[in-house]
């Protein structure tokens, strides 16, 4: 898990956070994303909103919890950021206003997650609250960039583990996903083409552990998966 409190988490990704700076991650990222007007669901402590500002993209940058607004004004003073603090599921008459003035071109959600205190997860549940809670903003976030005439794309990345060997067919299940749970019935089409993966560095002991369970996980590795959805 990430942190059970609030404080926590913004330390967890404070470390994390850095970790993906100096392996390049977040500009990989960013790299990604079709512009120029992005609207951020989530921005944490701000290292993936300064990616996206270093590539002079106009960001409006969404979190529901005031820690992770002030960690990420800090980061992106001067930047050309606009910060919003608004809970996705309970978006007022107000903050939505603002967001569709902003008239953001792409909309992204990168590695989402949430205290524990909010996710409901524990140590014991084997990440399942995580999922749930992640299935549940993504719908969210998918629904909200197809009530937004001027979105034009919808970007996720999120981590996960694969066999690195059978990472086309893991393309195909990331799209399959998506399709099937993310953007049923929206107005967004995923294709193959645009699912990405990019590995991670972990040598940790839950890992090692996987990949000693059974012989097809002896290749696992932990990566970043990115899909670019494009309206129809």
């Amino acid at each position: 898990m990430s942190g059970a409190t609030i404080a926590d988490f913004i330390g967890y990704w404070e470390v994390e956070g850095q970790n993906y700076v100096r392996r390049g991650d977040y500009e990989w990222m960013a790299s990604l994303v079709p512009g120029p007007r992005v609207l951020e669901i989530g921005s944490g402590v701000g290292f993936a909103t300064q990616a996206l500002a270093a590539r002079g993209l106009s960001v409006l940058a969404l979190d529901a919890l005031a820690e992770c607004m002030e960690a990420t004004r800090q980061r992106v003073e001067g930047k050309g950021v606009t910060l919003l603090q608004a809970e996705l599921t309970a978006l007022n008459a107000e903050q939505r206003a603002r967001i569709e003035a902003f008239a953001p071109d792409t909309v992204v959600c990168w590695l989402m997650g949430a205290p524990a205190e909010t996710t409901g997860a524990t140590a014991s549940d084997g990440g399942q609250a995580v999922v749930v809670y992640r299935e549940k903003i993504h719908r969210l976030v998918a629904e909200l960039a197809a009530s937004l005439p001027s979105v034009r794309a919808l970007h996720f990345v999120d981590r996960t583990a694969i066999p690195w060997q059978a990472k086309d067919i893991g393309r195909d299940t990331l799209v399959s996903y998506h399709i099937g749970k993310t953007l049923r019935d929206l107005p967004f089409a995923a294709d193959r083409r645009n699912a990405l993966y990019r590995k991670l560095d972990d040598n940790s002991a839950e890992l090692a552990k996987l990949r000693n369970s059974h012989p097809a996980m002896k290749s696992v590795v932990p990566t970043l998966a990115s899909l670019l959805v494009e309206r129809k």
